[in-house]
């Protein structure tokens, strides 16, 4: 084969290379591309005889200059991430991120960084409307105990002779409220608890115990000063058979706990409760109530990993401005509990009609109320369709990011298309995550539940579209935390005007505003309704401010 005598042989060769590069290239890295370089025999370590006769030397060389101009012209490199920490902006080539338009090929959306010159979001006046908070009057937690019941403390966590264990059922924030009310309950008998049991769900099957949701070390330490809290029975008493309780009534009083309870543990040293759910009363001595909200709001910490995860869902959601978030209950179980359709086809209705004809048991109550008395009462969740109407009324703008908390709804996202088609950025947990995120949490419905809750209630403005459990607890814990908006539709008194279509849309949106001015997460006295619960309505027994309450 034959050889160049040297590197100078007089050959021409020619590589294209993109203008924009050769103008980015200073005139001196341009001329040492178009000359040679000198022979120096006595240095062969770079570009020496033996380098420059292979033109792979000179490939590499091209390649440098090239990736220096592509940088000095600012090239964004950020494009070639497949997903970015900040999901919930959108590019000028995507304009439609959300549920029901972007889903590729793997079921997952195409997060793309979009560019704004490093401004925050621009927002109208009718935008800025909406993300406004509610005036808080100066409440703040308050939880300043009797001198009664610190000094009655001082004998209670020293005792060594009752213990309470409960089993708490139901999905995660249902069991959360029976584990307040278990904790209250040791107090009135004065017995050390026993971390509470989590009943398998019969719904989900979720075999969780309590330390894979909650962090325990932190539920000791908060209420260290109210109730001696163990991880299980001493030895002393792990041979003895509790005295075990089913049916305590709905409602109870604290004299009612001791007269039935008081003995018994005193006698057998250990008593075994269940099915706590509304057992306790809600109007309880203001101790008591304190005690209520320390334990919800202060003491029942989610566990370290679902913190994790769930403070960076939310921070994906915060990265870019402000966002609401939606508690949809749109799933089959409900619709068939509440006696409601949801209204997507005759289909999906007959579907309905045969599970609850199948399973009568599911029907919560008032089971002689029809579909379309339930509805006009406000008794049935909200549809997509409604939730969309509401909003729009509210003044959401069509750039909100929403955070969508809930279970897979009947109909898939079918049934989110009214709100996706005019709220396009729309998440759920599962578009938020990276790729693994949320692998060891898949089949744990209490996981999921708490992943919701965090980034509910880390949102700026938070609306259910029906009551329930995670609602109440996001209501109350929203409210201790400064009165952060929190939207109640006022289903009973808004639904006939969305049944009148007569109603021109600027009226409609005026009177949906007006039934909604004092529905927005003011401040609220608990003591104004019988029967309210503190964990709901914090005021006035755990909050307080320099005015009295009764000026509410």
């Amino acid at each position: 084969m034959a050889k160049s005598k040297n590197c100078n042989a007089k050959k021409q060769s020619y590589i294209s290379v993109p203008s924009q590069i050769i103008n980015s290239l200073s005139s001196s890295s341009l001329q040492s591309l178009l000359v040679s370089p000198k022979k120096k025999n006595s240095n062969r370590f770079f570009f020496g005889y033996n380098s420059c006769r292979s033109p792979r030397v000179w490939l590499f060389a091209l390649f440098l200059f090239g990736l220096v101009g592509m940088l000095r012209l600012g090239w964004n490199v950020q494009t070639l991430i497949p997903f970015s920490p900040y999901p919930c902006l959108q590019t000028q080539s995507n304009p439609h991120l959300g549920f029901a338009s972007n889903i590729d090929k793997v079921g997952k959306k195409d997060f793309l960084i979009a560019s704004n010159n490093g401004q925050p979001p621009h927002h109208s006046h009718s935008e800025s409307e909406f993300w406004k908070q509610p005036d808080g009057m100066g409440y703040r937690p308050c939880l300043d105990f009797s001198r009664e019941y610190r000094r009655a403390s001082k004998a209670i966590v020293k005792d060594r002779s009752k213990y309470l264990l409960v089993v708490v059922s139901g999905g995660m924030n249902q069991q959360r409220n029976q584990i307040v009310d278990a904790v209250v309950i040791a107090r009135i008998l004065g017995a050390a608890l026993v971390v509470p049991i989590l009943q398998v769900n019969v719904i989900w099957g979720d075999e969780s115990e309590f330390s894979d949701i909650f962090d325990v070390a932190h539920f000791k330490r908060v209420l260290d000063d109210d109730v001696r809290i163990l991880s299980s029975l001493p030895s002393t008493h792990i041979m003895t058979r509790p005295v075990e309780e089913n049916r305590t009534p709905l409602h109870v009083s604290p004299q009612w706990i001791r007269a039935r309870y008081l003995k018994r543990i005193n006698r057998e040293g250990v008593l075994l409760l269940r099915g706590l759910d509304s057992r306790l009363s809600k109007d309880l001595p203001p101790d008591l109530q304190k005690l209520r909200c320390k334990v919800a709001f202060q003491a029942l910490r989610f566990a370290p990993p679902i913190l994790e995860l769930g403070n960076k869902l939310a921070q994906r959601m915060q990265s870019k401005g402000p966002y609401l978030a939606l508690h949809l209950r749109m799933e089959k179980d409900v619709w068939v509990r509440t006696g409601c359709l949801p209204g997507l086809s005759k289909e999906y209705d007959e579907i309905i009609h045969n599970e609850r004809r199948s399973r009568p048991e599911l029907l919560t109550s008032r089971s002689n109320m029809t579909y379309h008395e339930r509805k006009l009462a406000g008794l049935c969740p909200l549809s997509a369709f409604e939730v969309t109407r509401l909003l729009k009324a509210l003044g959401a703008p069509r750039s909100a990011k929403i955070y969508w908390a809930g279970g897979q709804p009947l109909g898939g996202k079918e049934a989110l298309s009214p709100l996706t088609r005019e709220f396009p950025h729309f998440y759920s947990k599962e578009d938020l995550a990276l790729p693994g995120e949320l692998e060891s949490f898949a089949d744990k419905a209490s996981f999921m539940a708490a992943i919701d809750y965090i980034v509910s209630e880390k949102s700026d403005v938070f609306m259910p579209s029906h009551g329930g459990n995670m609602g109440h607890a996001l209501q109350g814990y929203r409210a201790y935390a400064g009165h952060k908006k929190y939207i109640t539709p006022n289903k009973r008194h808004m639904l006939p005007y969305f049944l009148n279509s007569s109603l021109p849309e600027a009226e409609f949106n005026r009177i949906i505003k007006e039934l909604h001015d004092e529905s927005l997460g003011q401040p609220e006295l608990r003591t104004s309704k019988v029967g309210r619960d503190v964990t709901k309505y914090p005021i006035p027994e755990c909050m307080c401010n320099n005015v009295h309450t009764h000026s509410i």
